[in-house]
């Protein structure tokens, strides 16, 4: 029975001990984190203007690369592989965005928190810039264009909106649209008949 009161004694001592210790880590480690995760109240705003369907471009984009991308050619990408584009109703001089709302939630701008904290990769520095968005944001620009992703792009190099709506275009280096049609699985081939279809 004395030994069992010990053995009792030690245990709640040993558990008022461990709950003290976790208390502190915890209270500790919360306040560093959401002083970390408060700071950031752009990279925020950027997924409520339509940059939540890809993570790469909800957190802002630190980095533009290029990547060669069959039947383009060298095209620029975010810092994970993923192709960029732009509009052809936006303008590059002056500089003006148009994509916004609907627009946005399918291609999300390619933001940053300012424009030196943009990294290159291949692609001349001075070619790029940066624009503010209706919502606050901030987005990279190359040659004076928007740049953008496309939501459907579920794979770096994937370049399923290249030409869509005949206004979307991958960019090369120099920031000039590529127009070379690719066939991909997001796009629909067109119809076609044969003659002894003509019942149909």
């Amino acid at each position: 029975m004395v030994a069992i009161r010990h053995v009792t004694g030690y245990a709640a001592t040993g558990a008022a001990v461990l709950a003290l210790a976790l208390a502190g880590c915890g209270g500790g480690g919360g306040g560093s984190s959401g002083s970390g995760t408060s700071t950031p109240q752009k990279s925020g705003s950027a997924q409520s203007g339509g940059s939540t369907q890809n993570g790469t471009t909800g957190s802002a984009t630190t980095t533009l690369t290029t990547a060669k991308v069959a039947k383009l050619g060298t095209v620029v990408t975010d810092g994970k592989g993923y192709v960029l584009y732009r509009f052809d109703t936006d303008s590059a001089n002056p500089t003006k965005v148009s994509c916004y709302d609907t627009c946005a939630a399918l291609w999300p701008a390619a933001t940053t928190t300012a424009k030196s904290a943009v990294t290159t990769k291949g692609i001349d520095k001075s070619l790029v810039s940066t624009v503010k968005r209706n919502d606050g944001t901030t987005q990279i620009t190359l040659a004076g264009w928007p740049l953008y992703r496309y939501a459907k792009d579920d794979e770096p190099k994937e370049p399923y909106g290249q030409g869509v709506d005949g206004t979307w275009w991958a960019v090369t280096p120099g920031g000039a649209k590529i127009t070379t049609p690719v066939a991909t699985s997001s796009t629909p081939a067109p119809a076609t008949t044969s003659p002894g279809a003509g019942g149909y």
